[in-house]
C-alpha cells in the first residue's frame, strides 16, 4: 500500500514549504537590515569630518562647534 497517491504529500510537501518559506522571506526581508543600515549623523559628526579632511580650518572647527554644543 501507498501512502503517496500523486498528490502533494510526504517529503514533497516539506519542500514546498521550505521553498515558500524561502520566496516569502526573499520578497518580504525588512529592507533596513542592521549592518546595512546608514548611521544618522549628528551636526557634531559632520563637522568633525569636515575639519579632518582640512575643509574648515581650527578656528572655523572650534566656533561650529560651541555654536552646536550652545544649542543642545
Amino acid at each position: 500500500m501507498h501512502l503517496y497517491d500523486g498528490h502533494f504529500g510526504g517529503m514533497h510537501l516539506i519542500w514546498w514549504i521550505i521553498w515558500i518559506i524561502f520566496l516569502a522571506w526573499i520578497f518580504f526581508i525588512p529592507t533596513d537590515i542592521p549592518y546595512q543600515k546608514n548611521k544618522q549623523e549628528n551636526p557634531l559628526d559632520i563637522l568633525k569630518q569636515r575639519f579632518a579632511k582640512g575643509e574648515i580650518s581650527k578656528e572655523e572647527f572650534e566656533e561650529s562647534k560651541k555654536i552646536l554644543k550652545s544649542d543642545n
